[in-house]
Order: C-alpha cells, then structure tokens, then sequence
C-alpha cells in the first residue's frame, strides 16, 4: 500500500497548485520601480540641463573670443566702449581702456602704447542674463602726446591715427 502524503499549504489559506504573487507583493514592486523611475528622470533631465547651459556658454566664449580677436584689426585699438549683436539673441561689448605705464618708465616716453581689452558675450537663459568675459592686453605704437585730456586719458598728437 502507497501511503500518500498530504502536503502541507506553503501559507495559510494557500495551495499547493496556487502560484505566482500576492497582491501586495506586486503594489510594492510597482511603488519600487516607480520611485527608481522617478530618480532616473530626475537625473537625465538634470544632465539635460547642464548640457545645454555648457552649450550656451561654450557658444558664449566663441563670441567674446571672436570679439577680441577684432579689438585692434576691425575695431581701431583706442580707449573706449563697443557694442553690438550676434545671431541667436547673444550680444557682445568691448571695453579698451589704456593701462598707464608711467610710473615704469620715468625718464623716458614708452615705446608702446598698451590697452587692456575686455571683451562679453551676454545672452538670456529663461529668465536669467549670462554673460562670458575674456580680457588681454594689446600693445599700440607709441602715443605722441600732447597733453592729457577728460579723465587723465593722453591726447594724440594732431595727424596721428
């Protein structure tokens, strides 16, 4: 005689032929999955992000490096204030201001003229204004001068470009 042996349910209330997940079992790995989901996007939307303001500042320093690249060629290099625009809503200045060397030659006129030359990039991101800023020194010819003019600023010599 075969004995058979009733086998014992895995859980109260279950069976053995039953199979498969509880209720609760599959909310829980649905709530796991959705907070897992949400972490993601949040971190792929952050790199988004970041992406793009990298874009517009790299975008940003090609314009003020285009800029300052100008400062002594297309724009005479003269103490003073330019500005202007680019395409895509970014604007530019330039800022040439003379640097005063005086005090290094004492006895003597400089053999060169040198200028500080401040070139910005500006641009509006959303609700924010951005802006990149390079800045170099350019040396000039001589100024032959003849006096100093408004804000201590040497005046050149009639003739002189």
């Amino acid at each position: 005689p075969q004995h058979h042996r009733r086998q014992r349910p895995l859980r109260p209330g279950w069976c053995a032929h039953q199979a498969g997940f509880s209720l609760l079992e599959v909310l829980v790995a649905f709530a796991i999955l959705s907070i897992t989901l949400g972490v993601l996007m949040q971190i792929f939307s952050r790199a988004m992000n970041t992406t793009s303001i990298s874009g517009s500042f790299a975008r940003g320093a090609e314009l003020a490096e285009a800029t300052l690249a100008r400062a002594g060629s297309e724009i005479p290099l003269e103490q003073g204030d330019s500005t202007g625009e680019a395409e895509a809503g970014y604007t530019w200045s330039l800022r040439i201001t003379q640097v005063d060397v005086a005090d290094i030659f004492l006895d003597q006129a400089p053999p060169v003229t040198p200028y500080r030359v401040t070139a910005t990039a500006y641009w509006q991101d959303g609700s924010v204004e951005r802006h990149f800023s390079l800045a170099t020194l350019r040396l000039s010819e001589a100024l032959e001068t003849v006096g100093l003019g408004a804000g201590d600023a040497p005046v050149r010599a009639p003739g002189q470009r």
